[in-house]
């Protein structure tokens, strides 16, 4: 067996981008945790380097170390290398034949690392194996999770600490001023958008410009953006604002992954989608609604009612039925301009249960902590 290179890394983790940013989002994340926390030499295999560069700037090359992370393009055909100590092959994306024929001769702990969902049958199936049918390499499936007996969620270390020191040093007001450029209302309901294409979006900026209480919405170019100028019929470029009655609308550049944290930390309600987002949300302890990635047959309310029936566990009757009639709505099934009503009266009560949930969360297992004891453990 030939020798294996110097610069070969302990861990390498392959991302096929499906659609939009969450799948990079959650493999930049996981690379960055495993390189700081653990002193992992690890390498990101990515195949839409588009995507990589909106959430990480700095990706101007391929080959470049960026956190302590080697970023690389996955290219067809694949520059075959020998594997790594640990192959990580995330959301089920396939590793390129090439690299599973060399991986045989030097067999790796294989990782499949798999979408995030709160259904039940997670915990039965997280750390299963499978061999391959015909080589001897064998295939560990990995599924994050938000109870015990999962992976958990990607957890930076001192991620809540630097959420609280940032709200505790900077206000809202300080924050918002850094960039807003109309009137700040102290009183506003300050809301961020990052979703899809949300069914109910134009009634609800609609019902937003007849509230008693002004809405500021916060929303990064993308997607999200071009929806809401379709809903209003307005152009709103990059930087600037729109006042629509009690709704004052900013349109923000995209961000990277730490300043889209700060967005979330800083606002009253978070409108966030696939799972990316989704988590990180949930970090933030501010009440959200999850735009859920859709599927075929609407498959995808097995997974957002699988999350409801969690989330809403320990909440009031009537609150967990507003959150549950909102986000259902939200998904396409209700009429959000209906629902919203009881939901904004809900979210004093849902911003405590987000505070609570979070701390839950912070004292299981994270993601990143499970990866690496397994692989310890294998080691």
């Amino acid at each position: 067996m030939k020798p294996m290179p110097a610069v070969q890394p302990g861990w390498e983790i392959f991302c096929r981008v499906v659609d939009n940013y969450g799948d990079a989002g959650v493999c930049w994340r996981l690379a960055r945790a495993l390189a700081a926390e653990y002193g992992v030499n690890v390498r990101l295999w990515v195949d839409d380097w588009k995507a990589l560069f909106k959430l990480c700037p700095l990706a101007t090359r391929d080959g470049v170390r960026v956190a302590g992370v080697e970023l690389r393009r996955w290219t067809d055909p694949f520059p075959v290398e020998g594997p790594a100590d640990v192959v990580i092959e995330a959301f089920g994306c396939n590793l390129p034949e090439g690299y599973v024929m060399a991986a045989k001769e030097r067999p790796p702990i294989w990782i499949n690392l798999e979408y995030l969902s709160a259904e039940g049958w997670v915990a039965g199936c997280h750390k299963l194996s499978s061999p391959h049918p015909e080589l001897p390499l064998v295939k560990t499936f990995i599924f994050p999770g938000f109870t015990e007996g999962t992976g958990g969620l990607i957890l930076e270390r001192g991620l809540l600490d630097r959420r609280d020191r940032l709200l505790r040093t900077q206000s809202r007001a300080d924050w918002l001023r850094s960039f807003l450029k109309g009137p700040l209302r102290e009183d506003a309901l300050v809301v961020s958008l990052f979703g899809y294409e949300p069914f109910g979006l134009a009634e609800l900026l609609h019902r937003w410009e007849k509230e008693g209480r002004p809405v500021l919405l916060l929303v990064p170019e993308g997607r999200s953006l071009a929806k809401v100028e379709a809903a209003l019929g307005a152009n709103l470029p990059v930087g600037e604002e729109m006042q629509r009655g009690a709704l004052h609308v900013a349109s923000l550049p995209f961000t990277d992954q730490d300043g889209y944290d700060a967005l979330l930390w800083h606002c009253d309600l978070n409108l966030v989608r696939g799972e990316d987002s989704f988590a990180r949300a949930q970090w933030a302890a501010r009440p959200f609604v999850w735009n859920i990635y859709p599927q075929k047959d609407d498959a995808h309310f097995v997974k957002l009612d699988a999350f409801l029936a969690l989330y809403c566990a320990g909440l009031q009757e009537a609150a967990a039925d507003a959150l549950t009639a909102f986000w259902r709505a939200w998904n396409g099934r209700g009429d959000t301009a209906k629902y919203w009503p009881a939901f904004a009266r809900a979210l004093p009560e849902l911003e405590s249960h987000a505070q609570s949930w979070c701390a839950t969360l912070a004292t299981r297992e994270n993601l990143v902590t499970t990866l690496w004891q397994f692989v310890d453990k294998l080691g």
